[in-house]
C-alpha cells in the first residue's frame, strides 16, 4: 500500500520543527499579552490606588464576578470595614471603571450587566450590615411606557443610576400613564426617564407629559428608545431626547447640582454629558 500524500507532506514540513509554530499568528509575539481592564489609563485613575481590600473589591466588580464580590464584601464586613466606605470607595469605584470602558466601546452590554449584578449584590450586603439603605443623591424615576414590553434600555439606566449614587425608582415595563403620575407624586423624582422601543408605543410620551402637567408636575422627562427621534420628542413640552443610558446620571447631576431645566437640557445636552452627540449638533 502506498504512503499517504498527506503523511509525506506532514513529514516534509514539520520534521524539523514539530508543531510548535502551527496556528500561531505572525504578530502574537510582537503584540504581547492583552491589556487588562485595570491597566486602561482612565480606569487606573478611577480605581483605588493602594493594594488592599478596597482595590481587590473594585476589581471583582470590574470583572463582573458576583460570587467573589459577595465573598470579599462579607469578609471585609466581618473584619470591621465600614459598609459605607466599601460602597463608595470600592464597589462604586469598580462600577465607575466599567462605565468608563463601556463609554469608550471597550466593554459591552454583558460586561455591564455582570458588573452591575456584582456591585448591587455587594451593596445589598453592606446595607444589610447597616440595617438601612445607603444615602443617595436623589430619586430618579424610570420606566418603559404603556404597551411596551422592552426593558433592556431601562435596566441599563437603573444600573448607571445606582452606580452613581442615585435612588433609581424602577417602575418596570408597560407602565400605564396614570401609574406614572401616581408614582411621581409619591416619589418626587428630580428626573424621569421613559423608554419606548416601538413606533406604536412612543406616542405615549406626549400623553405622559400632558398628564403630568395636568397634575402640576413639571419634572423633566428624558425620552428615548430604538425608534425615537429628537424632533418627535420635542413636540411635547417638559421632555427632552435621551441618547445613551450612561448619560442619565450626568443629566441628573445637572438638575440636582446646577438647577438645569428641561429647556436647558435641550439646549445644552452635549455640554452636560461632556461629549459630542450627533442628535444635538
Amino acid at each position: 500500500m502506498s504512503e499517504s500524500p498527506l503523511k509525506k507532506y506532514d513529514e516534509a514540513v514539520f520534521a524539523d520543527n514539530g508543531y510548535d509554530d502551527i496556528a500561531i499568528r505572525y504578530n502574537v509575539k510582537i503584540e504581547g499579552p492583552a491589556l487588562k481592564p485595570e491597566d486602561d489609563p482612565e480606569v487606573a485613575e478611577i480605581l483605588p490606588q493602594e493594594e488592599g481590600v478596597k482595590r481587590d473589591l473594585a476589581l471583582t466588580v470590574l470583572y463582573g464576578d458576583k460570587e467573589e464580590c459577595d465573598a470579599q464584601v462579607q469578609a471585609a464586613l466581618d473584619a470591621g470595614e465600614d459598609p459605607i466606605d466599601l460602597i463608595n470607595n470600592a464597589l462604586m469605584k469598580g462600577m465607575d471603571g466599567v462605565s468608563a470602558l463601556y463609554t469608550k466601546g471597550e466593554f459591552f452590554l454583558p460586561d455591564l450587566m455582570l458588573a452591575g449584578d456584582a456591585m448591587m449584590s455587594g451593596v445589598a450586603l453592606c446595607e444589610e450590615k447597616l440595617g438601612h439603605k445607603s444615602d443617595t443623591k436623589a430619586p430618579v424615576m424610570t420606566f418603559a411606557v404603556e404597551g411596551d414590553p422592552h426593558d433592556i434600555g431601562k435596566n441599563l439606566i437603573v444600573m448607571f443610576l445606582n452606580a452613581n449614587g442615585y435612588d433609581a425608582v424602577d417602575l418596570g415595563r408597560d407602565v400605564p400613564t396614570a401609574e406614572v403620575v401616581k408614582q411621581a407624586q409619591e416619589n418626587e423624582p428630580v428626573l424621569m426617564t421613559a423608554t419606548a422601543l416601538m413606533t406604536t408605543t412612543m406616542t405615549e410620551f406626549a400623553k405622559i407629559a400632558a398628564a403630568l402637567q395636568e397634575a402640576g408636575i413639571d419634572t423633566p422627562i428624558g425620552c428615548g428608545g430604538g425608534a425615537v427621534r429628537r424632533d418627535f420628542v420635542e413636540e411635547s413640552p417638559q421632555t427632552f431626547y435621551g441618547v445613551e443610558a450612561y448619560h442619565v446620571p450626568k443629566l441628573a447631576d445637572a438638575i440636582v447640582d446646577d438647577g438645569k431645566t428641561w429647556e436647558d437640557i435641550r439646549n445644552e445636552y452635549s455640554d452636560i454629558v461632556g461629549e459630542y452627540v450627533a442628535a444635538y449638533s
